[in-house]
């Protein structure tokens, strides 16, 4: 396995790990564990930061396509390399960073750390230019 997809699968993981965070959050709200088991016909009110959680879990997903075709298309046409790994990279700390801050609620930052790992998707888009 290359290292950007390493970074793929570890991005995969990370997204499958998120719900952990804003579940906890629910579950810990009166009435949260009924809600989690019944037909949830009706809203929960939960903690600002698992709200925060899920947006950030959300807004992966909304960009976790994108950067996979970007690292699978590098792969597919041979320019998989250094630069494409240091990308993948780039995003998923990005990421991992991403939902530490949104989750505390650091509105700044968060913004900062989501263009950072979008210059990781624009470091592999240069390799599949090249």
């Amino acid at each position: 396995m290359t290292a950007d997809v390493f970074w793929l699968v570890c991005t995969a993981l990370l997204s499958s790990a998120i719900p952990v965070i804003y579940l906890s959050g629910r579950v810990q709200t009166p009435g949260g564990v009924q809600w989690a088991f019944g037909n949830r016909d009706s809203a929960l009110t939960v903690p600002a930061w698992a709200e925060r959680a899920q947006r950030a879990h959300v807004n992966l997903t909304e960009n976790l396509a994108a950067f996979a075709i970007l690292v699978l298309a590098a792969q597919i046409s041979g320019k998989s390399g250094s630069l494409t790994a240091f990308g993948a990279a780039i995003f998923f700390w990005a990421r991992v960073a991403h939902v530490l801050v949104y989750t505390a609620g650091i509105v700044g930052v968060r913004t900062l750390v989501f263009f950072i790992g979008t210059f990781g998707e624009v470091l592999i888009l240069t390799a599949l230019l090249r």
